[in-house]
């Protein structure tokens, strides 16, 4: 095999961390995949490749699909369960100058076809389950000319309208040369990454690979991951970092579109069989490992270092978890978004001083920004701002929209002018991204977060006492809620009463209580509104018996669903 690690020293790709690996570390296990025939321990398996076998199998996919008719630059939509599978084809299509376009099947299928409506994708690659999907809700039907099934039996393949993965590698007659990997621009569009949909339409974010060498720097250099480490990795787009790290990737058998659904039996198996010293949790896991836990004692002994992300886990979760964890280990709570990812950070151990401030409605402290991204905040504004400017810049302890710029904010989003537009603020040669989020920073440079732009309140209608409007912000007035005994979580909506806008929150109850006394309970949080300047005004509370989340995290509550059923309740 021919070099490639120094070839082109004016272009990027992500895969030059790949081929530096599969040079220095050939043999070191790069990729291993749980499988499990049943839910018992002892069914489990293992596939394992070494950085080596990756590369090779990656260079063989790239040239058939090449061969096959596709060519640099064409967009292919990625559905494949994380496996051996995955990580080859997401690196040879990288290594091709294809770009993938990976989607959350747990978006919905409404939301998966507006996806494929938008970008236009040239490929499909998937399993037999999303081709057949795929022609039952003509999925991509337009644009889609080369169709690829991956996996499952051979039978399933007139049912998937799809050529076999094997067929088209079978097809090139390619030589043992080392196959050309593709050099782009490092702002040249390298894949396009859609968001969950959780707080809105999915949107195409434009991934570079200036961005993806950004966020590899991050985990070296903020988060000090080291080459020969083993990753318990949950979340697909994570764990593709780890072979670019020098680190194994060790894939759980779990849905990783639902994580509350894992079983915490497997995980624990696979961090004690590979000696994992780095995992990556969303709240969801954090809630549900460390729930299994504390019942049995367990201990996670080779973890060294615990990443969170995707949304803020409750500070009881991370301490019952971190129970699980060698004295000195941290979890790191990580703060961004699809479009700007990782950008501050903060160790449970500082996390955990702050719960006062946030029981009082301070907001959730997110930490500091890692090395090279700049954190402002600015005015509450729904119009595009076209020029940054210092002027925009709010001082301290003054909440307002965060606004991010670094190496691994998006520039835009995929045939989405207008979001790009609202979303985007040139700053001469950079460009900041308008988080959506709503937060302060302090005197001492900590961010804190304070819930979503779009799911603030600026009421109209208030008790007489208070003889203006008010503005009232998510995490700040439900976080004071919560400190009530009976109270799960809480979300704050606004309704309609008498034509004006009034600040209502929805209440979900612990499961050992009953809500036959909720007018006490109304009573109670109703003082409780009267000591904080945040909740102040707030009058109205409704239960609701599970509140609508989403399937991924768990945790991002959509206030939108509960504010047309507490609409539906209100009786003025």
């Amino acid at each position: 095999m021919v070099s490639q690690s120094n070839i082109k020293n004016d272009g990027a790709n992500l895969c030059r961390h790949l081929v530096s690996a599969a040079e220095t570390i050939p043999t070191s296990l790069a990729v291993a995949v749980q499988q499990s025939n049943s839910r018992s321990l002892s069914s489990l398996q293992y596939q394992e490749i070494d950085f080596q076998t990756l590369h090779n199998k990656s260079d063989t996919l790239a040239a058939a699909l090449v061969h096959h008719g596709l060519r640099p630059g064409m967009k292919a939509v990625l559905m494949v369960t994380p496996s051996i599978d995955f990580f080859c084809l997401t690196f040879a299509l990288f290594k091709a100058g294809i770009i993938p376009i990976l989607v959350d099947p747990g978006m919905g299928v409404k939301n998966l076809k507006q996806c494929f409506v938008e970008a236009k994708p040239d490929a499909f690659i998937g399993i037999p389950k999303a081709h057949i999907a795929r022609r039952l809700f003509g999925w991509g039907k337009s644009s889609v000319k080369f169709k690829i099934n991956v996996g499952g039996s051979k039978l399933l393949n007139p049912l998937t309208g799809a050529k076999d993965l094997a067929s088209v590698v079978a097809a090139n007659r390619a030589t043992d040369k080392a196959f050309a990997m593709q050099w782009l621009d490092s702002d040249a569009m390298a894949a396009i990454l859609f968001t969950s949909g959780s707080t809105g339409t999915p949107k195409g974010v434009v991934y570079s690979h200036k961005m993806f060498e950004a966020q590899i720097s991050a985990l070296k250099n903020d988060y000090q991951i080291k080459p020969g480490e083993r990753d318990l990795a949950t979340f697909p787009l994570f764990s593709l970092f780890g072979p670019a790290l020098g680190m194994a990737s060790i894939v759980p058998d779990m849905d990783a579109s639902k994580p509350i659904t894992a079983n915490p039996e497997f995980i624990f198996a696979a961090i004690e069989k590979y000696q994992c010293s780095n995992m990556f949790v969303n709240p969801a896991l954090i809630e549900r490992l460390g729930q299994a836990g504390e019942q049995k004692s367990h201990k996670l002994c080779s973890i060294k270092r615990v990443i969170s992300a995707g949304a803020p886990a409750t500070i009881s979760s991370i301490k019952r978890f971190s129970k699980m964890l060698n004295s000195g280990v941290e979890v790191l709570n990580s703060y961004g978004a699809t479009e700007s990812l990782p950008i501050s950070k903060m160790a449970s151990s500082e996390l955990f001083n702050t719960t006062a401030i946030t029981d009082n409605g301070g907001g959730i402290c997110v930490g500091r920004a890692i090395d090279g991204v700049d954190i402002a905040i600015i005015d509450i504004d729904e119009q595009p701002i076209a020029s940054w400017h210092n002027e925009l810049w709010l001082p301290a302890n003054q909440i307002g929209e965060i606004v991010v710029k670094g190496p691994m904010v998006s520039a835009s989003y995929y045939q989405r002018d207008s979001a790009t537009q609202v979303a985007k603020i040139q700053d001469s040669d950079n460009i900041r991204h308008r988080m959506g989020d709503l937060g302060y920073l302090d005197s001492d440079g900590l961010l804190w977060m304070c819930g979503r732009k779009a799911h603030r309140v600026d009421a109209d209608a208030l008790p007489a006492t208070m003889n203006q409007p008010k503005r009232y912000y998510s995490i700040p007035c439900e976080r004071i809620f919560n400190t009530h005994s009976d109270v799960k979580r809480s979300a704050l909506v606004a309704v309609q009463i008498g034509g004006k806008t009034t600040p209502l929150i929805c209440i979900e109850l612990k499961q050992s209580v009953a809500c036959s006394l909720s007018g006490v309970l109304y009573s109670e949080l109703k003082a409780i509104a009267e000591q904080h300047a945040q909740t102040q005004g707030i009058e109205r509370f409704l239960i609701h018996p599970d509140f609508p989340v989403d399937i991924r995290h768990n945790a991002k509550i959509f206030r939108e669903k509960l504010a047309v059923w507490a609409q539906k309740q209100i009786k003025e």
